[in-house]
């Protein structure tokens, strides 16, 4: 039997749950329903990582002893999941008594191989990040993360030979395409690999400095650094090295990280496991970040999600459809309650929604409420079925490869489809024309449609797709879900069978009440006044044709800023697809129709000149966050750029 091992990052403990640690660990949960669902032995793995300088902090601020704070925000993590329809199989802390011995098992072995010596060192030290950094690593004299200058520290300690591996991790992930995915996140580790800029590893803090952390074995004066403690906790979770579960699932295992550790496990980790003499992990999967008004989720700027908010508001299932459906993974992605509710209305209520409804309202208004027996197939019926079969096969390859956008609106063309054949051949007409074999037929085409639809999203929706295959089938069972048959064979509803008399899974969401519902960021005097002005400024501006006000002019927001990376549009010959950072704004996904002139390799480390404030919007799947701005002449596209080089995010004015 195959099997599969998912990870998440354990998550830090300085601060309680937000949408970015809901996110990965609803992929993880996702992926390992799905290889659930093809037949395979699964094995999901969570935690927390409680040890280090932040976490002495935190539980300071709140007057907690360390210990009492790592209990107190793990356990946040805990009941946060079932609200989220996560079910792990193994919750693991980096305080617990078991994942110490196997820190401590592992840095023996590597300290007696040689890998670990003692040395005097200076260095940039990010209080934040708890590590050192090389000048050449900061961005303006500031840690990348934290924008704050780090502080030189002089002190011995014990260093990892991390950088003795470093021309043979290179070479293996150029031998490995899916070794990290998605591939610009490979290259962004081989450009690190070949700078030279790769140092040796820090791994022990003195006790004199801080005492919150696992023993080294070798020296008591010493604790373990942070991350090199962290990442052994994939080995803890499956009892390494001795336990069953080791040989059983680490050939398999798949971990989930976001952008921001790419460094620890892309390059931290393998060289640990090389070092270890432990074979190294199957793939590296790495997902952007989750913006809130284009710009990254920060407790100081106030724009944190709270998942928890979110369930409660509009349902588990529909917040695991939105983080699921609006990312594409690999990139940013910006989150939007409004656009929440629009995916729950137009997928969910719409497409979805409205299509159990209807159909199971037919069956038990023409037919009794039973599953009929149906006659011969029509081509109608036929084509049907054949453009099932292609999305259900389209969605295994493509969710299996974690292009889970992509799989979703693969299935949701179905489902669309479904709505049409419903319009197209009318049975309330077979019905009123006494045809009730093809009305029997038609309608169990549908049901059989529904119900492969609603067993390929229980991976992402097992909530509501329980409750769906239970009206139509009168039970579920999640162990007997075979979606490699379900893909390729129909008929698999028993005729005869009860069925549900409504079904009203996923009632629309009225956004105007939902705002009225939710706190006010300013009074509805403020905002009336606001429109009564805007009114006014609209009236004026109509006589004078051709021409607006300053004031409109001041709306734009203009920006500039410099293209990192980019490559072609999965779906549009003629549209790139960007990067573009715009300093303490972050960075934009920005969707341009610029690949007839431009390489994505020509725009790299260009600077340009971005409209940062419209209203984001999809070209052919994929969000774009603002507009470059360009000039079309004889000669083909130029770009609007300053003369000198700029600070990346300096407005133009």
């Amino acid at each position: 039997m195959e099997r599969f091992y998912v990870t998440t990052p354990i998550y830090y403990v300085n601060a309680k749950p937000h949408l970015g640690h809901a996110y990965t660990t609803i992929v993880a949960d996702c992926l390992n329903r799905f290889h659930k669902a093809l037949g395979q032995e699964t094995f999901f793995l969570t935690g927390t990582d409680e040890h280090g300088d932040k976490i002495v902090q935190a539980a300071e601020a709140n007057g907690e002893s360390p210990k009492a704070y790592v209990d107190r925000i793990s356990g946040m993590f805990r009941d946060l999941y079932p609200s989220l329809g996560v079910e792990y199989d193994r919750f693991v802390r980096t305080t617990e008594p078991q994942h110490v011995e196997t820190v401590q098992t592992i840095l023996q072995k590597v300290y007696d191989s040689g890998d670990i010596y003692f040395a005097e060192y200076t260095g940039l030290y990010c209080y934040g990040c708890e590590r050192f950094y090389t000048e050449k690593e900061l961005e303006d004299g500031l840690c990348p993360q934290h924008q704050k200058a780090p502080e030189e520290i002089k002190e011995s300690n014990y260093f990892f030979r991390m950088s003795k591996y470093k021309d043979w991790l290179a070479e293996y992930i150029r031998a490995n395409p899916q070794f990290i995915r998605p591939t610009r996140y490979a290259k962004e580790v081989l450009a690190l690999l070949e700078s030279g800029e790769l140092e040796d590893l820090c791994i022990s803090r003195p006790k004199h400095r801080l005492d919150w952390g696992i023993e080294l074995p070798f020296d008591k004066d010493y604790v373990c650094y942070v991350w090199f403690d962290a990442l052994i906790n994939y080995l803890t979770g499956v009892d390494w090295p001795d336990g069953e579960n080791f040989p059983k699932f680490w050939p398999g295992v798949q971990h989930f990280v976001a952008k921001d550790i790419l460094k620890p496990h892309a390059v931290f980790w393998p060289t640990m496991l090389k070092a270890a003499g432990i074979d190294l992990y199957n793939s590296l999967n790495v997902h952007g970040y989750w913006l809130v008004d284009h710009t990254k989720m920060s407790k100081s700027l106030g724009n944190v999600i709270s998942p928890l908010d979110m369930v409660e508001r509009y349902g588990t299932s529909a917040f695991r459809y939105y983080l699921m459906r609006e990312m594409h993974f690999g990139n940013d992605a910006s989150f939007s309650e409004e656009g929440l509710v629009a995916r729950l209305n137009a997928d969910l209520a719409n497409d979805l929604g409205n299509l159990f409804s209807r159909v199971l309202s037919m069956v038990h208004k023409y037919q009794g409420g039973t599953v009929p027996t149906p006659g011969a197939f029509t081509e109608e019926d036929e084509a049907l079925m054949e453009l099932g079969r292609e999305s259900m096969q389209n969605f295994v390859q493509l969710f299996e490869h974690v292009e889970f956008s992509r799989a979703l609106e693969s299935l949701w063309e179905f489902v669309r489809a479904m709505n049409k054949y419903v319009d197209d051949m009318k049975p309330w007409a077979l019905n009123k024309g006494g045809e009730t074999e093809r009305l029997g037929t038609v309608m169990y085409v549908l049901l059989e449609g529904m119900r492969k639809a609603a067993a390929f999203l229980w991976p992402v929706m097992p909530e509501a797709c329980e409750q769906m295959l239970v009206q139509l089938q009168g039970a579920f069972d999640p162990m007997t879900l075979d979606l490699v048959q379900e893909a390729t064979h129909w008929k698999g509803l028993a005729p005869g069978g009860e069925l549900a008399k409504v079904s009203n899974l996923f009632p629309r969401v009225d956004w105007e009440k939902k705002q009225d519902e939710a706190p006010k960021s300013e009074p509805k005097q403020k905002k009336a006044k606001d429109r009564k002005e805007s009114k006014k400024v609209d009236e004026k501006s109509a006589g004078d044709e051709g021409f607006i006000e300053f004031g409109d002019f001041q709306k734009l927001d203009l920006r500039v800023g410099t293209v990192t990376s980019g490559e072609k549009h999965p779906d549009a010959d003629k549209l790139l697809r960007l990067d573009v950072n715009l300093g303490e704004m972050g960075k934009r996904q920005i969707i341009a129709g610029l690949a007839e002139f431009f390489t994505p390799e020509d725009l790299a480390g260009k600077q340009v000149v971005v409209v940062s404030n419209l209203k984001p919007r999809k070209l052919r799947g994929l969000e774009s966050q603002g507009m470059i701005l360009a000039v079309r002449t004889d000669q083909g596209m130029r770009l609007l750029t300053p003369t000198d080089s700029a600070p990346d995010g300096s407005r133009v004015s």
